[in-house]
């Protein structure tokens, strides 16, 4: 299956300038195809190798969350180039990592890029995840990183996430997550935001607010782990990103400035949050049909 079978026109984009060997794109997304991270974001200078250092802290800002340990069974959804699945490769030992990701082309840059050490086990395969190719309480930690708003039903993943996750065990997501006061005037707003955003982003749903998430988990047995706001952290990105397409690709880039512009408007409101979820399984798993009907 093709990304254009999903519809993430960016990844065409990043994945044609990646193959010519474009060696700013290649320092930036040639690792990491996820947002930066600045614990204090006056501090960003701006520069492609700032973004760089920023993707690889995100990571660590992700393990800090999650805290891996060894002999762990770590899920990782949405894997892209498998930067991610690298940092903890190069972090923790002894631990077995899977990418799974739609889209065979990522698949296939990951294989290439991303080499077992310090006694890990590493896979990756091409999958969807509302039917993730994996065993039924196989995991004790799945990852979700900047890829939900891509999945055709949050509830199928959800769904998914429990059945391949073991008792205890842990997902963690990391999304754009509406306020009450952007889900509210949706039928307004993101109607139109929607379609705007797909020129860029492709399929894209982001009107799950943190009550939605909340129910999408409790219904199936999970418990809040934690919540995190990094709005403030990640606004740096928005720069950064929009000055290199400008650069690299102009005429793509005409079309994608309103999305884009619209994106970083909304997060430097506080109406479009970015927040770091996880929700840990019930110790007591049980086999349930879910019923809830959320995004």
């Amino acid at each position: 299956m093709n990304v254009s079978d999903v519809g993430m026109p960016y990844i065409d984009v990043v994945l044609k300038l990646l193959d010519q060997g474009d060696p700013d794109v290649t320092k930036v997304f040639g690792r990491h195809v996820h947002w930066g991270y600045w614990e204090n974001p006056r501090d960003s200078n701006g520069s492609l190798e700032d973004f760089a250092l920023a993707s690889e802290r995100m990571c660590e800002m992700i393990f800090s969350a999650i805290n891996p340990k060894e002999s762990d069974q770590i899920l990782d959804v949405g894997c892209g180039f498998g930067g991610t699945i690298s940092s903890l490769n190069e972090r923790y030992a002894g631990i077995s990592l899977t990418g799974v990701n739609i889209d065979v082309r990522q698949i296939e840059r990951a294989r290439m890029q991303v080499a077992p050490m310090n006694q890990n086990n590493i896979t990756f395969t091409q999958g969807d995840a509302s039917q993730l190719p994996i065993k039924d309480s196989s995991i004790d930690i799945v990852m979700a990183v900047e890829c939900i708003f891509h999945f055709p039903s949050r509830a199928r993943f959800f769904d998914e996430a429990c059945r391949v996750l073991r008792p205890g065990g842990l997902l963690f997501v990391s999304d754009l997550v509406p306020t009450q006061i952007l889900a509210k005037s949706k039928k307004l707003v993101l109607p139109w935001l929607r379609p705007m955003l797909s020129q860029t982003f492709g399929s894209m749903d982001n009107e799950c607010t943190f009550a939605d998430y909340d129910l999408l988990a409790s219904s199936r047995g999970m418990a809040k782990e934690f919540s995190r706001d990094v709005t403030r952290n990640i606004m740096p990105t928005h720069g950064i990103l929009r000055e290199l397409m400008e650069r690299k690709e102009p005429q793509v880039y005409s079309l994608q400035k309103g999305q884009n512009i619209t994106v970083e408007w909304l997060c430097g409101t506080g109406l479009l949050r970015y927040a770091f979820m996880g929700w840990r399984l019930d110790n007591q798993k049980q086999d349930v049909t879910f019923t809830v009907n959320t995004q």
